[in-house]
């Protein structure tokens, strides 16, 4: 293991990912859909959001502890949950949460992980996660995830809208994404140049979607599952179906993926306790707006149909500067994809671990300079008239 406090930014990460993980998985991670615009325009719309810089301001006692959902958390990020982790480095899941639980930030555990629920809380103590929801057809098998979820000490329950039907993403198509993958003479040819990556896969057992196989009906291996996960996202998910959820879980509920006005009042009418303005991380709409350009306006619209729900956001952050850039523009946490992947494909948990700290001394630094020892007092005060999107005139 070298030493990681030579990598000084997300970027290196990213770097070091791209040469150590599988073509087909560090894509998957990497892309979005169709002409990929959305999804680069969330990481170039915060740079052109520019901050004021303050001097002669006490930066002593500085703090970047808040809480999202009522939970105390060592900054507002949280880890996103992101499928296939387990791909990026084997046993990925789990390392990821045991970082994040080391570092004092939430971790979200997709239903399309590697590791299953269980695997994540057995190993790190029954430590409370949150848990990402994917609505199925098949009713039955959401239940039991839920209660599975409930059994786990997750904390929290994440609800995703905004895959009811799978948006294109050519690289995967192209890369003839599959888990694991298939013995193609183009895989074969590319993951004999990742020794690392395949020395870790062959020492786990983990390597098809653990919170499936095993547990849905008719899928016991990995051929059934292919065909299962292709008939089961539901295109009927509607605002009911939030209700009976809600009901079902009874603990704090997150709906992720609202990038409309409208849907953040129906969102606040759900009695959820936190949304997310989330594209999908431009893997879905291509052509939709960057999560940090729609923030704004979603803010406006809680607030005008009197709050009662935290707003959050995703999309696009690569820095600490970009997690302020999102507080001050009315998020109360955010969350964290890519950033993650990288880290963990590089160098597995401490990889995760070194991103968390990156984005937090960034965090800590660019508060500082804009004139704030304290996250909690941050608003859009920080950042220069002209340069960042505005709210919509009320309808």
């Amino acid at each position: 293991m070298p030493d990681l406090s030579k990598i000084t930014c997300i970027e290196d990460l990213r770097v070091i990912a791209k040469r150590r993980v599988p073509r087909m998985f560090y894509d998957y991670a990497d892309s979005g859909s169709y002409t990929e615009g959305t999804y680069r325009a969330n990481t170039q719309d915060f740079q052109g959001i520019k901050l004021r810089q303050r001097v002669a301001v006490n930066m002593e006692g500085r703090s970047t502890r808040t809480t999202m959902v009522g939970q105390d958390v060592a900054m507002p990020v949280a880890i996103a949950p992101t499928g296939l982790t387990g791909m990026q480095h084997a046993d990925g899941e789990i390392l990821g949460a045991r970082a994040a639980k080391a570092f004092g930030i939430p971790f979200t555990l997709s239903t399309m992980s590697i590791c299953s629920i269980e695997d994540v809380a057995e190993h790190t103590g029954r430590h409370p996660f949150w848990f990402q929801l994917y609505v199925m057809r098949d009713r039955d098998f959401i239940e039991r995830l839920i209660d599975r979820a409930k059994a786990a000490n997750c904390s929290a329950l994440q609800l995703t809208l905004d895959l009811q039907i799978l948006g294109q993403r050519h690289k995967d198509i192209k890369n003839g994404l599959s888990t694991p993958p298939k013995p193609t003479i183009a895989n074969l040819i590319n993951l004999a140049t990742k020794p690392h990556w395949c020395l870790g896969m062959l020492g786990t057992k983990r390597r098809t979607f653990g919170n499936i196989v095993g547990h849905a009906k008719g899928v016991g291996d990995l051929s059934s599952l292919s065909s299962w996960t292709a008939e089961q996202f539901d295109p009927q998910l509607n605002w009911g179906d939030v209700e009976w959820i809600k009901k079902r879980w009874g603990g704090k509920l997150i709906l992720k993926g609202i990038m409309d006005a409208e849907d953040a009042r129906l969102a606040v009418n759900s009695g959820a306790d936190a949304l997310i303005v989330s594209n999908h991380g431009g893997r879905q709409l291509d052509g939709a707006p960057s999560s940090i350009a729609a923030l704004p306006g979603i803010a406006q619209a809680v607030r005008q149909a009197g709050g009662g729900i935290e707003v959050w956001m995703d999309g696009g952050i690569r820095s600490g500067q970009d997690v302020l850039k999102a507080r001050a523009l009315g998020a109360q946490g955010t969350l964290i994809g890519r950033s993650f992947l990288y880290g963990l494909g590089a160098y597995g948990e401490a990889g995760v671990t070194r991103a968390l700290q990156i984005i937090q001394k960034e965090l800590d630094i660019t508060m500082a300079f804009c004139g704030h020892t304290n996250i909690n007092t941050v608003d859009r005060s920080i950042l220069l008239p002209g340069t960042y999107p505005v709210e919509q005139a009320p309808d």
